[in-house]
């Protein structure tokens, strides 16, 4: 019989924390924690797998399913000495989601189930607090009507808000147990009038209520965006955790808390969490009160806390990594809910990464595996510009809460998730203000470039989901009177309104009236450590495509180690360019041809010595002319209406003459395909003199560079040849063009001769163009179009349903398609080594900044790969992975 239900408790588990991927990233902790000797309450998990039945199924159970969970229950209630619904001392359990991938607050969870109207009473008599008993059933009832019967949760808590008002208090602990009762009363009314049905009473009938609540939330619009957000693909679904219940609310010498084994902002090797008495666990994670941090426990509770202390030092060492951890203390005793690998922010990222191997808890391969992609492009957050006046500064604070994740951000007010949505949609910069957010505002968490609330701590949803991303957030600003009605919040007499200009510093947790200027912030130490570690590991050499010696300049910032592509074509759109360009591609004759061209020499010399001497003896692959020619005219629809226009008004105009010419040109190159048509090594072949005179500048220029002293390595590469006479005919261009230069000066310098591999014919024939080319670069954007037959610029019209279909698993013009395409660059590698056993080999395609497809470009053996400069970073950590991978002998862990 298929097993899905499995146990832990006393000791003992039936899994452990690699079963991640069944048991979920929850219920593989408890697990974990409850085989290494940790005070963990007893449960069992319902498998991933049964989730996958539930969805595959129709929704149905499997057919084992309600038996096994129901000889489950029975064994925890024998572990226990407890029982479901027993009105004199009643076993209640929570009931939490748990996915093999962390989601903060994307699912459901329900707590205190098993109460009804004489198991409550046994709480009370068996707790000797009829208070924290009625509290507890308060809160299964609020939860199961919003969870499982999706009531409305806003209704709900102003029936809870209207009642303490009504009784004069402000925080939940100082209502009275004939409060909570009347309060439950009035739910159930509630409950009855908005689904026609009692609320259930029998605790099996909760149970199920409460699992296909929690299944049902995987598939939750909250829980899709979300994992579209994060780029989450192949999980088999969520798992269920019941666990038994204990209590961090039945008074002064019991409480709730969550906290990280370091500091999830900085990385520092602090205990750092937040805490609060007398409370349960979703009142931290939701941000309803504002709790004490962790270190005030160390005063109230200083055996507990000293305990908590070892557990911190314990599973940090077990897992090796900072942890997150969620606890409950009652009536004295710790127990440990929860643990997983914690959120943390980049420069977090890095400190604990390089910390940790300096501790030699992990090795430097392992610290640079634990970095993300996304954690070097995040470093470049914002800050608040320093230069601006401490004093007006001051002056503008609207108000000041918790630090909960650094940078600094700048945006307009808006109060809703949906707003967010709808105003970043169309193009404007916002801030989501909430009074707390929950997990339906994720989508406009997204988009806003900043999050701020009113109450929550460090260990809020919004501050855990905004860390998550890396997205400024400041939280817990109690002094922020928000008033969703009017779209207003109010703080010291100052009034911001939806669409009001802020700014957010979530390294200081203040909140500014009006846009503050920002500006990038110094990298950790730590970065430059580890980054010099990824130099020291990883073989595979970074380039950059860029086009003028500034971009080269910041490329070589971020250690780029030359240039893998260089557009010439960019070079002619400029003002001052384009009028002999122009010339150029009207005259009918190559002696006008050459004319223009040769107007054109100085300016492509002069953008080549510059780029020569920023790089500075790296080499510089520069592309001839690429793009169809038509493309440097106006545009053919332009110019007919230009045409009409100035023929119905002003016939007899002399500009109308001149038009009619350059139209007739623009008829004459006009294609049906530009893409597969007059482009490329085509051209050059077509008017040899273009890849001449581009030839005379770039050796014209190292030459000149040469004899300043710098050291250059031209690589002039003929772009779109698909076979070897092809390469054969423009490389004799350019060879007998050095030649006659480096006689005219007197002066040789090292050069090669490549070519970029951008159809399916060249890779098939790459041991014939190898014959004649000294060095591959594979475009890879134009041999991904070739090789699926998609349109770069259309696919998105059909990419999300082929995505949401599972017929591709991402965009293979953002991440390179290993099985296709890749097997053709691994092919054209391998041919064309066998005809020149040193031929360079590289990538220039934007995949080249993909870690996903550096990793592949490391494994099949390629020289270099070549991106954007500020994708320059990236790349190097993932050329560093690839290798410390290969070292570790472990996964590189990226989508295939």
């Amino acid at each position: 019989m298929k097993k899905w239900v499995y146990f832990f408790g006393a000791g003992k588990a039936e899994g452990d924390g690699t079963w991640r991927d069944l048991l979920g990233g929850k219920g593989a902790g408890l697990a974990e924690m409850t085989k290494i000797g940790l005070p963990v309450p007893a449960g069992f998990t319902i498998s991933t797998e049964a989730c996958d039945y539930f969805y595959k199924n129709g929704r149905k159970y499997p057919p084992e399913l309600r038996k096994q969970v129901a000889d489950k229950v029975a064994k925890l209630e024998h572990v226990t000495k407890k029982k479901l619904g027993d009105p004199r001392n009643p076993l209640l359990v929570s009931v939490r989601s748990g996915s093999a991938r962390s989601m903060p607050g994307m699912m459901e969870t329900i707590l205190n189930l098993g109460l009804n109207e004489r198991s409550v009473a046994g709480l009370a008599a068996a707790t000797k607090n009829e208070r924290f008993a009625y509290d507890a059933y308060r809160r299964f009832v609020q939860m199961y009507s919003t969870v499982v019967m999706e009531m409305s949760k806003e209704d709900l808590e102003h029936r809870l808000r209207a009642m303490k008002d009504r009784l004069g208090v402000k925080e939940d602990t100082a209502v009275p147990a004939s409060g909570w009762k009347e309060l439950v009363a009035e739910y159930k009314s509630l409950f009855q009038e908005k689904t026609g049905k009692n609320f259930p009473d029998d605790p099996m009938e909760q149970l199920w209520g409460a699992i296909g609540a929690v299944f049902g939330s995987w598939m939750a619009e909250k829980a899709v965006t979300y994992r579209r957000v994060e780029k989450i693909t192949g999980l088999l679904g969520t798992a269920v955790n019941v666990v038994q219940m204990v209590f961090g609310n039945t008074g002064d010498n019991s409480g709730t808390g969550v906290c990280f084994t370091r500091d999830p902002s900085t990385g520092e090797k602090i205990f750092y969490g937040d805490y609060l008495v007398n409370a349960q666990g979703e009142d931290v994670v939701a941000g309803i009160r504002t709790p004490m941090p962790l270190r005030e426990m160390a005063k109230t509770m200083p055996k507990v806390y000293a305990q908590l202390e070892k557990v911190r030092s314990k599973l940090e060492k077990h897992y090796r990594d900072m942890q997150d951890m969620e606890f409950t203390v009652e009536n004295g005793t710790l127990y440990m809910l929860q643990t997983r690998t914690g959120k943390r922010t980049p420069a977090a990222a890095f400190r604990i990464a390089v910390d940790m191997a300096h501790e030699k808890l992990i090795s430097k391969q392992e610290a640079l595996l634990r970095i993300k992609p996304e954690d070097i492009e995040r470093l470049f957050y914002p800050v608040i510009d320093s230069k601006v006046d401490k004093k007006s500064l001051a002056a503008k604070i609207l108000a000041t809460g918790i630090n909960a994740v650094p940078g600094a951000a700048v945006g307009k007010v808006v109060f809703s998730a949906q707003k967010a949505e709808e105003w970043a949609e169309r193009g404007e910069k916002v801030i989501l203000v909430r009074r707390e957010t929950s997990p339906e505002d994720v989508g406009g968490m997204a988009v806003a470039q900043g999050i701020l609330t009113a109450t929550g701590g460090k260990t809020s949803h919004a501050a855990v989901v905004a860390r998550g991303w890396g997205k400024c957030c400041v939280v817990g600003a109690e002094k922020l009177d928000i008033d969703y009605k009017s779209q207003t919040m109010t703080a010291a007499s100052k009034v911001v309104k939806e669409g009001d200009w802020i700014t957010l510093d979530g390294s200081e947790g203040v909140v500014y009236i009006d846009a503050m200027p920002l500006v990038t912030p110094e990298f950790p130490k730590s970065y430059e450590t580890l980054m010099k570690w990824a130099d020291e590991t990883r073989r595979l050499r970074v380039r950059t495509n860029v086009d003028t010696p500034q971009d080269a300049r910041k490329a070589i910032e971020f250690g780029a180690e030359g240039i893998g592509l260089c557009r010439t074509e960019h070079m002619f759109f400029a003002t001052d360019r384009i009028p002999h360009m122009r010339t150029m591609i009207m005259a009918r004759t190559e002696k006008d041809r050459r004319g223009a061209l040769k107007r054109l020499l100085p300016m492509q010399r002069k953008d080549f010595i510059g780029i020569f001497r920023v790089m500075d003896g790296f080499p510089v692959t520069i592309r001839t002319l690429d793009p169809p020619l038509h493309e440097f005219l106006p545009r053919r629809e332009e110019l007919m209406v230009e045409i009409a226009v100035l023929e119905a008004t002003k016939p007899k105009a002399s500009k109308l003459k001149a038009l009619r010419t350059v139209l007739q040109r623009v008829e004459e190159l006009h294609e049906f395909n530009p893409m597969l048509g007059h482009r490329g090594c085509r051209l050059g072949i077509s008017y040899p003199e273009i890849t001449e005179m581009q030839a005379r500048a770039i050796f014209e220029a190292a030459v000149a560079v040469a004899q300043e002293g710098i050291k250059v390595l031209p690589e002039v590469m003929i772009p779109l040849t698909g076979t070897r006479q092809e390469m054969a005919n423009q490389a004799a261009v350019v060879r007998r063009v050095a030649v006659e230069v480096f006689a005219e000066k007197k002066k040789t310098v090292e050069y090669m001769v490549g070519t970029m591999i951008e159809l399916p014919r060249a890779a098939l024939v790459a041991d014939e163009i190898a014959q004649e080319a000294e060095f591959f670069s594979f475009g890879t954007n134009d041999l991904t179009q070739t090789t699926f037959g998609f349109s770069r610029d259309d696919i998105n019209k059909f990419l999300p349903d082929y995505i949401e279909q599972g017929i591709l698993k991402q965009d293979p013009f953002a991440v390179l398609d290993r099985e296709g395409v890749g097997q053709l660059v691994k092919m054209a590698t391998e041919k064309g080594r066998k005809s020149r056993a040193n031929l360079k080999v590289g990538i220039c395609g934007e995949h080249g900044g993909d870690p996903s497809s550096v990793e592949f470009c490391h494994q099949i053996g390629l020289n270099y790969v070549s991106c954007s400069p500020f994708r320059v970073l990236t790349a190097r950590l993932a050329a560093a992975q690839a290798a410390a991978s290969d070292k570790l002998k472990v996964e590189g862990g990226r989508t295939k």
